[in-house]
């Protein structure tokens, strides 16, 4: 028996999040769609610009612990935060959301993360993220007992920006297999992956992440390919298990020859995207975790996801527990 069903490590970032025009982001210089890194400076910049906003506890990784609580199962989540009042929000609505979190706060500078996330009427997200505190997240805070006692172990790419964090995953990592578990990681976005790609490689091929997570313009990007079935059929060989979601058509899973292909949740407005492959890994992981088969896993990706863009930020507002019975999931 294992105490956690997944361990989410990741930065842990409270989100503030505005509606805005294309003119804004090109009158400002931001990418739309994408995750710019931003100092102090471009943070109090960008916030004083900003229109009415929502503030709420967000970053990649902890949505996905998030969403495996709000399922109904048992996570856990590694991110470091100061001891300010952006991070006793984050750390009460995590601990509200029913997942394990006791990573210790920096005392002093930098303050907790933040991200200015922009979105336009066509529900697109375009975030600005100052990662703070992020980037003291090292070896020291990764809680033995409960990467061993976790059946998977999932990281965010953007851990791959601070330094120090790579030293915490590989860690996190060993302790893992040593344990008879599994690891996973999501490619987070096409920029991340094109910073970052040959060490992605190394990771899935030397078996250090058995599980990976993307979107297709990030599969593309990992390869360098514009031929999709090319980057399926190099995943599939690269790593144990890849789940990839394809918007509006859904998602395919590649485990050596065999493939899945499930098609979208039916949704209503797009609202939001914020946090849509974020809660596909949660809803996947839940499923996988808990031993159903690689379609049902993707069914319960492909639900939560549906629900999150539907709102306003990134964490599930309704029980996903609830949609999941509703849909004859669980």
């Amino acid at each position: 028996m294992t105490k956690f069903d997944v361990l989410t490590i990741g930065n842990a970032i409270v989100d503030i999040i505005a509606r805005c025009d294309d003119s804004f982001l090109v009158h400002n210089g931001i990418i739309k769609g994408a995750m710019n890194l931003i100092d102090a400076e471009r943070a109090e910049l960008l916030y004083s610009r900003m229109g009415p906003a929502v503030e709420a506890s967000g970053g990649s990784a902890g949505n996905t612990a998030a969403g495996v609580a709000s399922l109904g199962g048992r996570a856990a989540y590694f991110g470091k935060i100061a001891n300010d009042q952006l991070g006793q929000i984050f750390t009460h609505d995590i601990r509200a959301q029913g997942v394990h979190f006791q990573t210790r706060p920096l005392d002093s500078q930098p303050p907790t993360a933040r991200s200015m996330i922009f979105v336009t009427e066509d529900g697109e997200r375009s975030m600005n993220t100052y990662l703070g505190a992020c980037v003291e997240l090292g070896p020291e805070d990764v809680e033995v007992d409960v990467v061993a006692q976790s059946r998977v172990t999932y990281f965010e790419g953007y851990l791959w920006d601070p330094p120090r964090a790579k030293d915490a995953i590989r860690e996190a990592a060993r302790i893992a297999h040593a344990h008879g578990r599994e690891t996973a990681m999501t490619l987070s976005d096409s920029f991340c992956v094109h910073r970052y790609r040959d060490e992605f490689l190394e990771l899935m091929r030397s078996g250090t992440v058995d599980i990976v997570f993307a979107n297709k313009q990030e599969a593309l990007a990992l390869y360098e390919t514009e031929d999709f079935e090319l980057a399926l059929r190099t995943l599939a060989k690269d790593c144990k298990l890849a789940a990839v979601t394809l918007s509006e058509e859904g998602s395919i899973v590649v485990r050596g020859e065999e493939r899945v292909r499930v098609r979208a949740s039916a949704v209503g407005q797009v609202v939001d995207t914020t946090g849509a492959g974020d809660l596909y890994a949660a809803g996947f992981l839940y499923g996988y975790t808990a031993g159903r088969s690689l379609e049902d896993c993707s069914k319960l990706g492909n639900l939560a996801a549906g629900i999150v863009i539907g709102q306003i930020g990134p964490r599930p507002m309704l029980s996903l527990a609830t949609a999941a019975r509703e849909a004859t999931l669980v």
